[in-house]
């Protein structure tokens, strides 16, 4: 258990201030950083020349104590699974801005848009303590009725739901984690089940079909073909350098950071994903400079249309189009999901049930005599 004791800090001006120490060093409930020292933001007079002076020193060093206390004692509850007041009556909107803002790793605005839905059942301030299972739960079926708070007010799906809800409970999680509740909610209460959607992908020969039309833009159609060989998302195509290829014709592979899951992976690729890379700069820059995403959409309009391809192709399509070839030419399902970097192989699954060719063949297996 940590000891909180006080301490002096010399000032210049025949002063001290006065710190906590903690020993050994506490876990900051909000920021989750270990700390040691605490700035009380007061002082003393290191030779009091009046009664002003010394009534100041008396009172000063009364007042620190009397935090020190405090602080010793909140130590004490944390140690006994006990909150203090001043930590059950902190507000967990504060906390729950602040750790998803944190956690964001991209420009999309949907972690912000996760508070403000959270704020939109909850209000303005929630406290720590009005945290327990049937407030999860009522924030689970309102977010399941497909609220519109937009300024468009069209209502969420519940794929959104989805997302919205797994960042309070990630919440949750940290929460229960720094002490600052004594219920481990995360546990408690069940996420919201996705709805399968379909995922629009390209077959083999619409993949070919792609190589051989022209596109306006060479970089952004290297960079998709590149995707459909490697599997690799547009985040982490676009900031992949040149530093990170390895090897040599035949054995090429990736060692890169994954931005989605800031895993350190290594990827063996094809020679022709190396091909489609260009020439190397001598800098070790980016591979793909200049790739911008919001240029993609009217990109791919164009391409597709010119190669006569009608399907609402994204970027992403490109990576699903890598796992269902894969599957459909043998690949068994655990090495496609170490390729695609996923940490469960229940996600990889979910490729497994798009593959109409499998399911085409499986049909012919039966063949009765008629």
């Amino acid at each position: 258990m940590s000891k909180v004791k006080i301490r002096k800090r010399p000032l210049k001006d025949n002063r001290h201030s006065i710190y906590l120490d903690y020993y050994p060093p506490l876990r900051h409930p909000k920021t989750g950083k270990l700390i040691r020292r605490e700035n009380l933001k007061l002082y003393l007079y290191d030779k009091p020349k009046n009664d002003y002076h010394k009534k100041h020193n008396k009172e000063t060093l009364l007042l620190a104590e009397h935090v020190r206390c405090n602080r010793q004692l909140d130590v004490q509850n944390r140690r006994f699974g006990f909150l203090s007041d001043d930590a059950r009556d902190a507000d967990f909107i504060e906390f729950f801005t602040e750790f998803n803002r944190k956690k964001q790793t991209s420009l999309s605005d949907q972690a912000a848009m996760s508070v403000k839905y959270f704020q939109a059942f909850a209000g303005e301030t929630i406290k720590f303590s009005d945290l327990d299972e049937f407030f999860c739960e009522d924030y689970k079926y309102f977010l399941l009725s497909g609220p519109g708070i937009s300024r468009r007010g069209r209502p969420i799906s519940r794929n959104t739901a989805v997302s919205y809800f797994a960042k309070f409970r990630t919440a949750l999680k940290e929460v229960y984690r720094r002490n600052l509740i004594t219920e481990n909610l995360y546990s408690k209460i069940d996420p919201i089940d996705p709805k399968e959607t379909h995922r629009e992908r390209l077959e083999i020969e619409e993949l070919q079909l792609l190589v051989k039309t022209p596109a306006k833009s060479d970089l952004m159609k290297r960079a998709c073909l590149f995707s459909a060989l490697t599997g690799l998302r547009f985040s982490d195509v676009q900031t992949l350098t040149w530093n990170e290829v390895r090897g040599y014709k035949g054995k090429y592979s990736l060692q890169y950071f994954q931005e989605k899951t800031d895993g350190a992976e290594t990827l063996p690729i094809p020679d022709q994903a190396v091909e489609l890379m260009g020439v190397k700069k001598k800098d070790g820059g980016l591979v793909f400079y200049g790739l911008v995403y919001h240029q993609l959409k009217d990109f791919l309009r164009k391409w597709l249309n010119d190669a006569g391809i009608n399907k609402n192709i994204t970027f992403h399509s490109f990576r699903h189009t890598y796992a269902t070839l894969q599957i459909e030419m043998g690949t068994d399902l655990y090495t496609v999901s170490k390729m695609l970097g996923h940490r469960s192989i229940k996600t990889t699954e979910i490729y497994a049930k798009v593959v109409d060719k499998k399911k085409i063949e499986a049909t012919r297996m039966i063949n009765l005599e008629l």
